[in-house]
């Protein structure tokens, strides 16, 4: 049923907003030139991994040491204030990819570093948005946003997601947490090691991973 639900939702959103994400892929093709979309590796339900998409945010670097921040463009933050770069991942979701709610899909080299605890976070389809990222999003840290989805995955209902789409339009219209402390949003802490900013910075969001 949920599945259904997904397939149906997303179906019409797709339709509905076409016209948003044509304007959208124009916008991006004339400022920031090819390509349109952002494509990266993820691990999805199980560990199984996909490629998300996205509309990208960033201009290309000129350099090797040139920062994420430096690429930002005012497009791309316009983009990401109101989650318009996430509406390609609408085709995710027809695809079998992603739920529209569920935990946000994270890097492999993340889920390696994953507990046992942890890997709980896979045993549901990833989601557009979810508890986390109503409740916080890039401002909080990893740890913290992993327990929000585990405590999602253990009480999820249909009154709950209703209660996250409900959550999540209040998010776009007054958008918070879209980037951590500084602008930057921190990866996966590893074990013994400072954390490592997520190379999904590199071509997307800024600086970070949502």
């Amino acid at each position: 049923m949920r599945r259904l639900v997904d397939v149906f939702v997303a179906g019409a959103a797709a339709m509905v907003l076409a016209p948003v994400a044509v304007l959208v892929a124009i916008l991006i093709r004339l400022q920031l030139g090819s390509p349109v979309l952002f494509r990266q590796r993820r691990s999805g339900l199980e560990g199984r991994q996909f490629t998300i998409l996205k509309f990208r945010t960033m201009r290309p670097a000129r350099h090797d040491a040139e920062t994420d921040l430096e690429r930002d463009t005012p497009l791309g933050r316009r983009l990401r204030a109101a989650s318009l770069d996430e509406l390609p991942q609408l085709v995710n979701v027809l695809r079998g990819d992603m739920s529209l709610i569920g935990p946000r899909p994270t890097l492999p080299e993340q889920v390696e570093h994953y507990d046992s605890r942890q890997h709980g976070r896979l045993t549901i389809r990833p989601g557009i948005t979810g508890w986390a990222q109503v409740n916080g999003r890039n401002s909080i840290g990893w740890p913290e946003r992993i327990e929000l989805d585990l405590w999602y995955i253990a009480h999820r209902s249909f009154s709950l997601d209703l209660k996250v789409l409900w959550l999540t339009v209040l998010n776009v219209i007054r958008p918070r947490g879209i980037t951590g402390e500084g602008g930057v949003n921190e990866g996966f802490p590893v074990p013994g090691e400072d954390a490592v900013r997520s190379p999904a910075a590199m071509s997307s969001t800024v600086p970070g991973q949502n």
